[in-house]
């Protein structure tokens, strides 16, 4: 099992000295991978539901200056060695897809190979439209078209396709990127569509167990969801064992709730004995990779609850 962490794209941690503090320490103590995720901007009135909270609203402190998501990645590129890269997720509709393939194939040439394309079909309807993106409502067969046209560009030596929301031949596409047939795909969302997805074009399902509408923040729960994309995937024509599992924890420890509201026990709540339970119960239901986010403000702070994690549960499994 890999451990990651997330590398924050905004607030006081995402200044370039701390940020690359947080970084360097996290290679440093073994973690195998740090996340960043994705807005272009914020605006200022948002009508859209966001899926992670009970309220539907977006998170405070959200309109904090922010950085965008593949450059950050560079940046954190050329400070590092073996970290890998995970974009956590990158809104595939946000920018156009001939351009994201050779921004998304640049990171993994001069990264060495380290970088991982999560992704996802997007949330904000009012960024969407401040980007002039395809139609907010079709961004669902947006995010599936980008990703087949990311993957001809990717592999074949004179790229053609000819889509809906995108058309291109005649051209060269170089480099391509070092890990063939491309970075691997993790796919997030817990919705159906997002399991049909990673079914169809996903090297790995990356949920986040606390969307309230599609919860995964029980063993049972996440098992199930783990038999649905198995399922899917046969379904889909591909060997289930090709698809892995990846799980994003967003928060852990005894201030979380001990009970989900299925009645079962609610995962990465409680002690740090509880949560190694955790994490050895989801290695064997197949999770691959498991990365976790941090209460703190300061690159001090974070280091710290990176060093207990790692020291406390992680060493340990």
């Amino acid at each position: 099992m890999k451990f990651g962490f997330n590398a924050p794209t905004a607030g006081p941690l995402a200044a370039p000295a701390e940020l690359s503090r947080l970084c360097i320490a996290g290679e440093t103590m073994g973690f195998d991978y740090a996340t960043f995720s994705d807005h272009v901007v914020i605006p200022d009135a948002i009508a859209s539901r966001y899926p992670y909270s009970e309220s539907g609203e977006f998170a405070v402190g959200a309109a904090a200056a922010r950085h965008e998501q593949l450059i950050e990645v560079a940046y954190i590129a050329a400070k590092t060695h073996k970290l890998r890269l995970v974009t956590s997720v990158m809104v595939v509709p946000h920018r156009p897809a001939v351009l994201a393939a050779k921004q998304l194939s640049t990171i993994d040439v001069l990264s060495g190979g380290r970088l991982t394309v999560g992704i996802g079909a997007g949330w904000c309807e009012e960024e969407f439209i401040a980007l002039g993106t395809p139609p907010f409502a079709e961004r669902g067969a947006v995010t599936d078209e980008y990703i087949a046209a990311f993957k001809t560009l990717w592999t074949q030596d004179h790229p053609k396709f000819d889509g809906k929301y995108i058309q291109f031949g005649n051209l060269i596409f170089a480099h391509k990127p070092v890990q063939q047939p491309g970075p691997p795909i993790w796919v997030g969302g817990e919705s159906g569509p997002a399991l049909r997805r990673t079914a169809k074009l996903g090297d790995a399902w990356y949920p986040i167990g606390t969307n309230p509408a599609f919860p995964f923040d029980s063993l049972k729960r996440l098992e199930a969801g783990i038999a649905r994309l198995r399922k899917l995937t046969a379904e889909a024509g591909r060997d289930p064992a090709c698809v892995g599992v990846a799980y994003r924890v967003a928060k852990y420890g005894p201030d979380l709730p001990a009970k989900a509201n299925d009645g079962e026990r609610r995962l990465f709540s409680g002690t740090q004995s509880d949560i190694l339970d955790d994490v050895r119960a989801l290695k064997s239901l197949g999770v691959a990779h498991l990365d976790f986010g941090f209460a703190a403000n300061t690159a001090d702070g974070a280091i710290q609850e990176l060093k207990a994690l790692r020291d406390g549960v992680l060493a340990k499994v």
